[in-house]
């Protein structure tokens, strides 16, 4: 552990108090108490491992990572320097995850922020988190209180979020979605998402102009697998056909699409590479994919649980297996890697930027530079040393000399993407320039650049559950939930651990029986697709 700490001093890289190395002792939960633990993080047999003991429910382990040394790569590359909002809702927390909603402890600024519109659905999916089809009452804030969730996430310093995502449950049909998007956007938040199962916009071309023309620019889209196989496991109906129709409906209307795989170990881990290909394939109109391992939030037996776990090392050996495209030692990196340059960004603009400081179990990500024309795909880490990139945006970013003149630190960090460009490994026609103009259109997006070339993002997100859960990624989390009490949340404690949509639901939910009195039985839950 002291060689790691003392590499990343030698980097630059800043220190928060999250311990790296292994063995290490971390804060963890009981799956069925919710107590809190000491939990040991260790190797064994090259996998990394959590284990604990409650002293009511017994002893837990659970597999965190199938390959250490990616595992231990992802921790030395993560930039965990977030500094948390400044101005924290819950001023006086003791315990995290607990005390929740956001406080004090809280180290990072939302990348991205969810919005619950319903937990109503049109499927009845066995794998939903959300469980919208099982419970006994149902949570659909009004229009009016989806204002006010967006006006708290206005108020939030020294960053305000300006990526929503509206979830659910399927926030489609929500009576007033488009009325919501249209509020979002006037109240200048830029990028708005909607986390869906497709049913809407596949069956509606019409359906598909309408969100655009009122403000949704990603539909975030429900992707288990190529062919109706995965979906009947997963989702309990056949939505291939329905899936592809989507995709058609977005590429007329203008939408972009992040497809979304919940993978299953045993399940429909043999379809991640079929799911890559069909995005390089529609590279023009899906602009990244977000692999999901199952989180498996209720119980579930222990021989289940191992069977069905899948790590984001699983995922970056599948991708190499089955498409040869991503090397799973060498072109996955932590989501965080990326904040040294956002830090440059802000420093030239002169204005707080945000910045993506998530603990490194949280996610690992790619880009591919996709030419369909000329049938090549490459990693952007083939292309740019991005170790080497990012240690030097995090030196020129610490420098105030340099920062004083906008124009000179430009320069500078055109210098320095031309320094670690490797042109002995660049396809012909994927210049240093064209490549930098490029990347560029993910800070900017309304930047448009001619070109034969795409980027795909390439990703996984593991959410946490009882069984593997780790505080340190709860204080560091960049998604966040805005709820009707005015409080925001991390994702892994509004999910899991605690479970706060549980009690917001419960809070701010109709039962059952009293919304069929008021709205009639037809839009409840399963049922509303059939096919």
């Amino acid at each position: 552990m002291a060689t790691v700490i003392k590499e990343l001093r030698t980097l630059k890289i800043p220190l928060q108090d999250v311990p790296h190395g292994l063995p290490k002792t971390v804060n963890s939960l009981c799956p069925n108490c919710n107590r809190i633990l000491s939990a040991n993080i260790y190797e064994k047999d090259k996998k990394v491992y959590m284990d604990k003991i409650c002293p009511e429910h017994g002893y837990f382990r659970d597999l965190i990572s199938s390959d250490a040394e990616l595992y231990l790569k992802a921790e030395k590359w993560t930039f965990e320097d977030g500094k948390g909002i400044l101005n924290p809702q819950v001023t006086d927390a003791e315990v995290c995850p607990l005390d929740c909603g956001l406080c004090q402890m809280h180290k990072s600024n939302a990348a991205l922020t969810n919005i619950d519109l319903t937990n109503r659905c049109n499927l009845n999916c066995p794998i939903c988190f959300a469980s919208a089809s099982i419970k006994d009452y149902v949570y659909e804030p009004s229009f009016e209180q989806v204002l006010e969730m967006l006006k708290v996430l206005k108020a939030v310093k020294p960053i305000p979020t300006s990526a929503i995502q509206f979830s659910g449950g399927e926030p489609t049909i929500h009576p007033r979605f488009l009325d919501i998007l249209r509020a979002a956007r006037d109240m200048g938040f830029t990028h708005l998402q909607a986390a869906t199962n497709g049913i809407r916009i596949g069956r509606s071309l019409e359906y598909a102009h309408q969100c655009k023309e009122a403000g949704l620019y990603t539909v975030y889209l429900q992707f288990d697998g190529i062919g109706d196989e995965p979906y009947e496991v997963t989702r309990g109906v056949a939505l291939w056909e329905l899936k592809r129709k989507v995709v058609e409906n977005c590429r007329a209307a203008g939408l972009k699409i992040v497809l979304v795989p919940t993978i299953v170990n045993s399940v429909n881990d043999d379809q991640i590479g079929e799911i890559l290909r069909f995005a390089i394939e529609n590279v023009d109109v899906i602009s990244g994919i977000s692999y999901q391992p199952v989180a498996f939030t209720g119980r579930i037996a222990e021989e289940d649980r191992e069977r069905q776990r899948f790590t984001l090392a699983d995922l970056a050996r599948c991708i190499e297996e089955q498409t040869g495209y991503i090397s799973a030692k060498e072109d996955w990196y932590p989501l965080s890697v990326t904040s040294p340059f956002s830090k440059f960004i802000a420093k030239i603009k002169k204005r707080a930027f945000m910045e993506i400081t998530c603990h490194s179990d949280c996610g690992l990500g790619t880009y591919l530079f996709v030419n369909n024309r000329e049938g090549c795909v490459i990693p952007i880490t083939q292309l740019i040393d991005i170790e080497g990139l990012m240690t030097d945006f995090n030196r020129l970013a610490s420098k105030r000399e340099f920062l004083s003149i906008p124009s000179l630190s430009a320069y500078k960090a055109v210098r320095i993407v031309k320094k670690h460009f490797r042109r002995n490994r660049a396809p012909s026609g994927l210049s240093e320039e064209l490549c930098l103009s490029i990347i560029e259109t993910l800070i900017d997006k309304n930047k448009r650049v001619e070109s034969p070339w795409n980027l795909l993002l390439v990703a996984g997100m593991h959410f946490q559950d009882g069984y593997n859960y780790n505080v340190d990624r709860v204080r560091r989390c960049t998604i966040h939930y805005v709820a009707p009490d005015g409080k925001l949340y991390p994702f892994c404690a509004y999910n899991a651990g605690p479970t706060f949509r549980n009690k917001i639901e419960r809070t701010y939910s109709v039962p059952v029986e009293e919304w069929k009195k008021r709205k009639g039985e037809e839009y409840i839950t399963s049922g509303f697709y059939e096919g």
